[in-house]
């Protein structure tokens, strides 16, 4: 077990060096983030290459066991890593929050040590024999967000390192310590070399993408920055898996009940104060549900607490930077502006410590107005109101983008025909944003390619191989 004040120590910068990380919820100093250079990413990455053939040689089950030891030296710590979340990106400790996330990071190794790929005979008859198997790409270099900095980092740790590849991982600058001190947990158990976290700018993520001994990129983030990394990622050839930004809808039929969806919708909306890719970002309402589910919203909404993360009873925290409340605070404003009616929200507190913005909903708004149309990653959802069914699937389909979406109706078999026709890469029904380590998760058009999870998460951080006789 590790204490928050052991944990710290062991991964941040010394008195006077790195840069120091602020509290989003009280402006509190949490520590110092140590800035890793240029040279520093050479010698990971030659170590990861030079660690990655011995790592190779070990089987699927030496590695799932290592994968599962792993599992408990998160959850030894648990509590040290969740108060460490907690100060750095803001999220209060309970809810689906800060230990909601430690816990997601042990139960996606569990599951990545359990899932069976075995070789897959094609061919076995008079002509010959084909064997299918995946053997381990090699290097692979990931790069995470700060919204979720440790369970997307395992997203891109747990697969690969169970498929034989060796990780080099750079942290948001956001959450550096974090994902530091996610990275010292796991190397408790984890064989040195095989997994290494470098905390710096941006300048060191560029070098990571374009590093001629990389042979995967992992990342999750916005699309133009995906965009970038798959220019720098051409001249090698380097294997992708990309996760990028959404603007998911949700469609409430006019059968569905209010009160029973509302807290499902404030949820997947409202999680993680709304700084999630797959959250619901804007809602469709059928006119005869309209003011009903509105009015449901709102009374959700006004029950659940927000404040410092590190107090017990809230749920809901702040914006992790003042970039991201800039955004926020700007389209609410704008929709006001042009008219859309603020159910609840809308007016942060000036002279309150943190980035707190207060849960929004904006009804009567425009679908083409930018809090509709844009991403705003933060806690405040537009509810646009349809009245035609073959309307409301384009406008859900309208925009570049496609990670997720859902559906929300008592007539299981219309929900199904309505999200068979919508472009995501995931659509739920009666629930929103709820991945699972079986289940592959990926988005279409802008938002990204490639699958995580599952055993198609397996394949994509390894290399086909047939061998035939």
């Amino acid at each position: 077990m590790t204490t928050y004040a052991g944990l710290l120590a062991a991964i941040q910068a010394p008195e006077g060096q790195g840069v120091e990380m602020i509290d989003p919820a009280t402006g509190a100093v949490v520590g110092r983030a140590p800035q890793f250079g240029e040279a520093d990413l050479d010698a990971a990455v030659a170590t990861a290459r030079y660690t990655q053939r011995e790592w190779a040689t070990t089987t699927h089950a030496e590695r799932s066991a290592l994968l599962d030891e792993a599992a408990d030296a998160i959850e030894a710590s648990a509590e040290a890593l969740a108060e460490l979340l907690s100060r750095e990106q803001g999220k209060p400790l309970n809810g689906p929050n800060a230990r909601f996330e430690v816990g997601a990071c042990a139960a996606w190794l569990r599951a990545n040590a359990a899932f069976e790929i075995a070789p897959q005979v094609l061919v076995d008859d008079e002509s010959g024999k084909a064997v299918l198997e995946y053997v381990p790409v090699g290097v692979v270099g990931a790069i995470g967000p700060w919204n979720w900095p440790m369970m997307i980092s395992i997203w891109q740790i747990a697969p690969s390192l169970r498929m034989g590849n060796t990780v080099v991982l750079k942290p948001s600058e956001y959450t550096p310590l974090s994902v530091l001190a996610l990275g010292a947990v796991l190397n408790q158990v984890l064989p040195a070399g095989v997994l290494q976290v470098l905390s710096g700018g941006r300048e060191l993520g560029a070098r990571l993408t374009a590093h001629e001994d990389v042979d995967k990129l992992m990342f999750t983030g916005s699309t133009a920055t995906g965009q970038a990394i798959m220019r720098s990622a051409a001249d090698t050839l380097k294997r992708l898996t990309l996760e990028l930004g959404g603007n998911d809808a949700g469609i409430v039929l006019p059968d569905a009940d209010p009160e029973a969806i509302a807290e499902g919708l404030f949820w997947g909306a409202f999680i993680n104060t709304g700084q999630t890719c797959a959250a619901l970002k804007r809602l469709y309402v059928h006119e005869s549900q309209y003011d009903q589910v509105c009015e449901a919203l709102v009374d959700v909404a006004q029950r659940m607490p927000m404040g410092v993360g590190l107090d017990e009873e809230n749920v809901l925290g702040p914006l992790q930077n003042r970039q991201q409340f800039d955004i926020v605070a700007g389209l609410v404003e704008d929709a006001r502006a042009a008219g859309a009616r603020i159910l609840t929200g809308g007016d942060p507190e000036a002279d309150q410590p943190g980035y707190f913005y207060p849960t929004t909903l904006v009804a009567d708004i425009d679908n083409d107005h930018p809090l509709v149309a844009r991403e705003q990653f933060g806690p405040a959802l537009p509810i646009v109101k349809y009245t035609d069914l073959e309307q409301v699937i384009e406008w859900a389909n309208a925009l570049e983008v496609g990670l997720g979406s859902s559906v929300w109706g008592t007539d299981l078999e219309e929900a199904r025909a309505v999200a068979a026709r919508l472009e995501a890469g995931t659509t739920w029904i009666n629930k929103h944003g709820a991945v699972d380590p079986r289940v592959p998760f990926g988005g279409v058009k802008s938002s990204g390619y490639g699958l995580e999870f599952g055993i198609e998460g397996l394949k994509s951080v390894a290399l086909p191989k047939v061998t035939s006789w």
